[in-house]
């Protein structure tokens, strides 16, 4: 059931549902989540199980900007570094995930049975509305945070709309729990990718996973060097993180990530000729090839990238559940740029087109 975040009744029944140890669609600005009570392990369990995720593999933690998220990384954390500290007040409500030590005998199976927890403090109203009001005591019951991660099936497109996550989930859940799934409706996502995550248990920041947040902005605000697993491969492994396995993100076609010109040279007439028996194929790119008029026009479902990287984001998941939608059987991409403002962006297309 899709509910008007306006209205107090609405979010006052969503409050009491998360209290009750249900589910809630929750839109944030970086995609649409799947939340419950982080410290309910039965609630956190309905997540894993709507969503066919692995018990072991982690999920982000979203608490109130009440000190600017400080209190409920503290209540989920151990110790919170410097460095660390720095970026919260940087970036915070935003779309950044810090990796902190966890607090023991809390959130254990929201953090997959690490010793570490992933903490953001969201940036969307509504999902801060629902937050601080869950801050407050009902009955002597604090939510200190909400477990909330993409609200699809595990591993596929994550949602940016009410709809999707109503789609998907009634997909995903069993016939009851869907017909009671309630989804908040904050409107499109702003940001459209998930959030960067920068693990900070191992004593310098370590980027898990990119997005909105670039490298160069998080090394600027914290004071110091941001490293990638890579270069610390020979030191402590890094921990479990959402969103990090080699194939996610993937819509039900096959995705192909080419160069601009492997691209272009695939839609020149004669080389199309090889593509007539595959179904139809979408093409997502940022310069429009002129098929529109083409004998085979009726094959390509073509698409403009935009050409920057904030609005390709945006519209990123969107675009591929549309290709989707239309029952294409491929989704040709054109490379984007290898810069620090597109990492996020290739990141999961990378991670889209392994899944093929």
């Amino acid at each position: 059931m899709v509910l008007d975040p306006h209205d107090p009744a609405a979010l006052a029944r969503c409050e009491r549902a998360l209290r009750a140890g249900q589910l809630l669609g929750l839109p944030t600005e970086t995609v649409y989540g799947l939340a419950a009570d982080a410290c309910n392990a039965q609630a956190v369990a309905q997540i894993f199980s709507a969503k066919g995720r692995p018990a072991d593999h982690p999920l982000i933690v979203h608490v109130a900007d009440l000190d600017g998220g400080l209190s409920g990384a503290r209540y989920f954390s151990r110790d919170i570094p410097g460095f660390a500290m720095a970026l919260m007040q940087a970036f915070w409500p935003g779309p950044l995930t810090l990796i902190l030590p966890r607090q023991a005998g809390v959130a254990a199976q929201a953090a997959g049975g690490q010793d570490s927890v992933g903490v953001r403090c969201p940036a969307h109203p509504v999902a801060q509305a629902l937050l601080r009001a869950l801050r407050q005591s009902a009955g002597g019951q604090v939510v200190w945070g909400l477990a909330a991660p993409s609200a699809n099936r595990f591993g596929r497109v994550s949602p940016t709309t009410a709809a999707h996550v109503h789609t998907e989930m009634n997909a995903g859940l069993a016939p009851n729990a869907a017909q009671a799934l309630l989804v908040l409706d904050g409107g499109p996502c702003g940001v459209g990718i998930e959030s960067t995550i920068v693990d900070c248990t191992r004593g310098v920041p370590v980027l898990l996973r990119p997005g909105a947040v670039g490298m160069a902005a998080l090394a600027q605000s914290c004071g110091q060097r941001v490293w990638t697993p890579q270069e610390l491969a020979a030191g402590a492994p890094a921990p479990r993180a959402s969103g990090t396995l080699a194939a996610h993100y993937a819509p039900q076609a096959r995705v192909r990530l080419w160069p601009l010109a492997d691209v272009q040279a695939a839609l020149q007439p004669s080389a199309r000729l090889a593509h007539q028996g595959a179904g139809r194929i979408g093409v997502y790119m940022r310069s429009r090839p002129a098929l529109d008029q083409a004998p085979d026009a009726a094959h390509w479902l073509l698409r403009a990238m935009p050409p920057d990287a904030a609005r390709t984001a945006q519209e990123l998941f969107a675009v591929l559940r549309a290709f989707d939608d239309a029952g294409v059987a491929q989704i040709w991409i054109e490379a984007v740029p290898d810069s620090d403002d597109w990492a996020g962006v290739a990141d999961r297309l990378q991670r889209a087109s392994a899944a093929a």
